[in-house]
């Protein structure tokens, strides 16, 4: 039987958000699995075919998925190195309805220069039976190997891009060597190690920490934006040519990065970062490249995970954020941020209290109502939950 947690959000009133009262937003949490030993990173996709989103995650030294509906667990990978793994790459690239899935492995952040010890990518193949040990073939890599993203670079042509943490033999994010992402292109063969094809993506930043996919509206091609201890970067692709990072000059050093939508209609962009890395504030930066600055919270205590997303149906995106490490409050947990319609006055709410403390989350509709979801992995808190959307969709 799964465990439901019914969370209690405030008792008031939503006061004209758009020009009525509301009841706050309300989410049903489901705890997944209660033994997570750390829940380095998630990943939303479908592993077996039946058109339903699973729950891919990399815990200390197991890689699992959670099927979608009963949530049964399968580990696809265990021990891979002798240190801990650390993120996690899926995403359907090949067309089959299946997602390819890459994880990074060999967590050792304080060392930047032997790559023996530090870092380790892998590609992961799903036997017939995708329940089962899947197979394994490690590709090339640099130390400290820290996120990971498949990205679509043409209408049917994707890379994996891995971002390390550091710069190459730098020390306390100083040095004379730039972290380089390092982009790897999905061979036709890919359990064949020599198959893999590999460059770089120099980002002229010292010290990275996360990065988002972004969407060119008119191309459907995916760039990259990247935080890290020096601010923040934008890299566009044309054909899988990356060219140098735009600076985005207001930006602080920050750990957490993502963009959102203001106005659909319009596609209008804005930013929230978490600063500084693994931060206590939670920042809006109300244009894409040059906006305004404003700190919605300074309250956070490791700030963690981020994401911008329209879990309301307000035709414009609102903020999930969560933190690992006990507040003021002596809480753990995630919060959602909603603002009004011209994005000035934002009001936050408690989607979990003191139940997760937070390394990761995801949005994703994992029931097929038309409404996200979210999932979130607690390194503390040693848990797996899904904070069901029970909310009627303004839209």
């Amino acid at each position: 039987m799964k465990l439901f947690l019914p969370v209690l959000l405030a008792s008031i009133f939503l006061s004209k958000v758009y020009g009525q009262e509301d009841l706050p937003p309300k989410f049903e949490a489901q705890v997944i699995d209660n033994v997570v030993e750390i829940g380095y990173g998630i990943a939303i996709g479908d592993v077996d075919g039946d058109q339903n989103k699973d729950i891919l995650m990399v815990d200390k030294k197991q890689v699992v998925w959670y099927r979608n509906p009963d949530w049964k667990r399968f580990v696809i990978a265990e021990n891979l190195t002798e240190k801990d793994n650390v993120c996690i790459a899926a995403r359907d690239v090949d067309g089959d309805g299946k997602v390819e899935v890459a994880v990074g492995a060999q967590w050792n952040p304080g060392e930047t220069e032997n790559k023996e010890e530090s870092g380790a990518v892998f590609y992961l193949e799903a036997t017939e039976n995708p329940e089962e040990i899947w197979e394994v073939i490690p590709l090339f890599h640099t130390p400290t190997v820290h996120r990971m993203h498949w990205v679509k670079i043409a209408e049917t042509k994707f890379q994996l891009v891995m971002l390390p943490l550091h710069g190459e033999g730098n020390k306390n994010g100083d040095g004379d060597n730039p972290v380089k992402a390092i982009i790897y292109d999905l061979p036709s063969k890919p359990l064949v190690k020599n198959a893999w094809q590999f460059g770089f993506i120099n980002t002229g930043m010292h010290k990275t920490h996360n990065f988002d996919i972004v969407t060119n509206e008119k191309t459907g091609a995916e760039g990259l934006l990247i935080a890290g201890k020096e601010g923040a970067k934008l890299f566009e692709n044309k054909l899988g040519r990356w060219k140098s990072g735009e600076e985005l000059p207001k930006v602080n050093g920050s750990g957490e990065v993502r963009w959102g939508i203001s106005n659909k209609k319009k596609n209008s962009r804005f930013l929230m970062t978490i600063e500084p890395m693994h931060g206590h504030e939670l920042v809006y930066y109300d244009d894409f490249k040059f906006g305004k600055r404003r700190v919605l919270t300074g309250e956070l205590n490791q700030g963690h995970a981020l994401a911008c997303a329209d879990l309301l149906g307000m035709n414009s995106d609102q903020v999930v954020v969560g933190w690992r490490n006990k507040d003021n409050e002596d809480k753990v947990g995630i919060k959602l941020f909603v603002p009004d319609k011209r994005f000035i006055n934002w009001k936050s709410y408690l989607i979990d209290g003191n139940n997760m403390a937070c390394e990761d989350l995801k949005v994703a509709d994992l029931d097929n109502d038309g409404k996200l979801d979210i999932i979130a992995s607690g390194r503390a808190s040693h848990n797996l939950i899904v904070y069901w959307n029970r909310n009627v969709l303004s839209n």
